[in-house]
Parts: C-alpha cells; structure tokens; sequence
C-alpha cells in the first residue's frame, strides 16, 4: 500500500515522461487476486512445459525435420516468448501487488510483446503458405520449402516485426503525459499506454492502425486466400477420402489461427473504439490474446498431429524403459 500511495504521489503533477505506471489486475476482484492467480500458473505452466516439449521432440526426431515441423518451432518459440514477457509482471502483481512498472521497463515489454504478436501472425501465414503448397504441390513441396528457403523466411518475419515496431517506443516517449498513471492490465500495450497521454496522440494512432493493418492485417487476408486455394484444390481431388486426409492436415492450424486472431482483433477494436466497453470484459480479452494461444497452441497440435504425438509416446516409453 505504501508503494501505491507513493506512485500515486508522484503521478499527480504533469509530466513530460513519468517515472512510473501502475498496473491493474483484474477490476473489482483485487481481494481474490491470489486465487485468480492458480488458474494463471497452470496456463503459464502449460505454456513453458508445451512448448519446450515441442521443440525438443522435433528436436530429437529425424522425422520430424520437415518446413511444416520447422515453422512449428518458430511458433512455439514465439509462444516461449510471449508466455516469458507477461509471466514476471503478472504474477508479481497477483501475488505480491507489485502494481509499479517503470516508464521505460514497460516500453520495453511492450515493445517485446508486440514483436512476438506480429511474428507469431507472420508465422501463422508462413504455415498456412506451407499447407498450401503440400497440399497442391506434393511432390515439388521439399524442393520449394527447403531448409535455407525457411531459414531465410524465419529471418524475414523476425526483421519485419522489429523494424515496422521500433518507431512506437519513441513516439511514446515524445507524448506528455500527466495524471495518475494506470494501465487497464498488469503488462503494457501500445494503445493503453497512448490513451494515457495529455498531448496529441493523432500520430501515434494513424502509425499504430497502419502497422497493425499492413502487417497483421494483411497476414490474416493472405491466410484466407490460402484456405481459399487449399479447399479449391482439395475439392479437385479424385476421391472424399483424399479430401478428408488433406483437410486433416490444415485443423490443427486453423485451430491455431482462430486462437490468434479472434482475441487480438477483439482488443484491438475495444481499445480504439469500445469506450463503454466494461474494465473487465477489455482485462478478459487480454488476457485471453497473450496467455491462452501460447498455452493452447503445443496442446492443439499435440493432440491433433499424429506424428508429434507418437514421438512423444516413444519419447516417454525410452524414458520409462531407461528408469526400470
């Protein structure tokens, strides 16, 4: 309490650029934070355990060392890291009320969470390219997809993000911002840090909206033309067998993209647009954008991918085989 009063002192002048924010947990349910806080490790913990287990299955088996399996493991890094960026801030403030962030160790996590947010998109449109060409290029796919081919694709999302990110930091730097200074989540997002300011933020709107649109935006239209194509060429398969083998390949993906994409437009459009929207519907839908795909995401395609699940299985029988 007296760490709060202290900030809240601090934050009742103006300010070119506060010391500090505060972070809120989840409204009007601060008294129950700790036990809010059990069902948040077991997502955190499925996330850090689900995707380390990923990587190291395809790690470990040959098989498995395919551009499908390759763009898996860019998607399960990038869920390590998001999982990693919101997991210290979150916690701390469920567990410990620690609510104070300072002005530039928060730019940094959102910086970082947006980065991860905009490859994990670039990544979901890297397999959905991938699908497409198994499905209707069979026997060219290894040739097209080859491994300095997805090496270098990798690289391209990583670049991509950073560069197209690295100017919203110092446009939140330029802003004056005055006032008690409260963010709406317990980690740091562009637009909730922007709508604190006291200046004009019309820059910083139209840069953020036209990033969001021509990257992410244009990830997901790029997605639906490929599942566009993929049905097109599936339909042209001789028999409904083929059909249903071939769809088969692509659920665990949608399953993924849907996880993605439905939560982050949703937040999206309640921070630009949803002004009456509840405190705790906008806390809802953020945590369900950066905490559920990562925890979701290794289990969706350990259940799905009968080639992942077998490793797994053999994986645990040398295990047990090498404990007796």
């Amino acid at each position: 309490m007296e760490q709060d009063s202290r900030a809240t002192r601090e934050f009742n002048g103006s300010f070119h650029q506060p010391s500090a924010f505060l972070m809120l947990g989840i409204p009007g349910l601060e008294a129950l934070h700790p036990w809010i806080s059990i069902p948040f490790c077991a997502l955190y913990l499925t996330a850090l355990l689900g995707n380390c287990t990923i990587l190291f299955i395809i790690k470990k088996t040959q098989s498995l060392h395919e551009p499908m399996y390759y763009f898996l493991c860019m998607l399960a890094l990038t869920d390590l890291g998001l999982a990693l960026c919101t997991l210290p801030t979150t916690l701390g403030l469920f567990w410990f009320n620690r609510r104070r962030i300072g002005f530039d160790e928060c730019l940094t996590q959102m910086y970082f969470i947006h980065i991860l947010s905009f490859i994990e998109s670039s990544v979901l449109l890297a397999m959905a390219f991938d699908r497409f060409i198994a499905i209707s290029r069979p026997l060219r796919h290894p040739s097209i997809l080859t491994k300095a081919t997805v090496t270098k694709i990798g690289l391209a999302i990583v670049l991509r993000g950073m560069v197209s990110l690295l100017p919203i930091p110092f446009l939140l730097k330029r802003l004056t911002y005055c006032g008690k200074m409260e963010l709406s989540h317990s980690f740091c997002f562009h637009p909730d840090i922007m709508n604190l300011a006291c200046a004009d933020i019309k820059v910083n709107v139209f840069y953020g909206m036209i990033i969001l649109l021509s990257t992410v935006g244009m990830d997901f239209i790029f997605i639906v033309l490929s599942y566009i194509l993929i049905i097109k060429t599936v339909i042209s398969l001789a028999t409904r067998e083929e059909c249903l083998k071939a769809l088969n390949t692509c659920v665990s993906h949608i399953c993924a993209v849907l996880v993605f994409f439905i939560p982050m437009i949703g937040l999206s459009m309640i921070h630009r647009f949803g002004k009456n929207v509840p405190p705790l519907v906008n806390t809802l839908v953020a945590y369900t954008y950066l905490i559920i795909p990562p925890a979701l995401n290794p289990v969706i395609y350990s259940i799905k991918s009968s080639h992942i699940r077998e490793a797994l299985l053999r994986a645990l029988c040398r295990k047990s085989g090498s404990d007796w």
